[in-house]
């Protein structure tokens, strides 16, 4: 059960980070068509890149060895920016098919995080 677990996690992982990494790029990079996707929800451009450079910074974060606490802040950092996609889809009235990323990859945040090896958790101290 481990191994598919550990299987588990590295696949959902490899998805959940190609995916962030390189939206997160094209945001800090500002690409066109991506800015032109943010428009019907009304931020201003500097945050989109923000928000792009934090995503990249988190699954950097994610993947790199050690870093525990690093990594759990990395996790809900990354979690409450797809989360907070929804709800900024939701409360712009721009419920399209738009929204069906952030949700899937908000799963996939909580099935890493879920998933993760016990080499990458913070082991509490009773």
């Amino acid at each position: 059960m481990e191994k598919r677990k550990v299987i588990g996690y590295w696949i959902i992982t490899v998805i959940l980070s190609f995916c962030i990494f390189s939206g997160g790029l094209a945001q800090a990079m500002q690409v066109k068509g991506v800015i032109q996707g943010f428009k019907p929800l009304g931020y201003p451009t500097y945050f989109i890149s923000l928000i792009g450079v934090w995503k990249v910074l988190g699954i950097i974060a994610i993947l790199i060895p050690g870093f525990k606490l690093l990594k759990e802040w990395a996790y809900a950092g990354i979690f409450f920016v797809m989360s907070g996609a929804v709800i900024s889809h939701i409360a712009s009235n721009d419920v399209s098919i738009q929204i069906i990323a952030p949700v899937v990859l908000a799963i996939f945040t909580v099935l890493s995080w879920y998933l993760r090896p016990a080499n990458r958790k913070i082991i509490s101290v009773d």
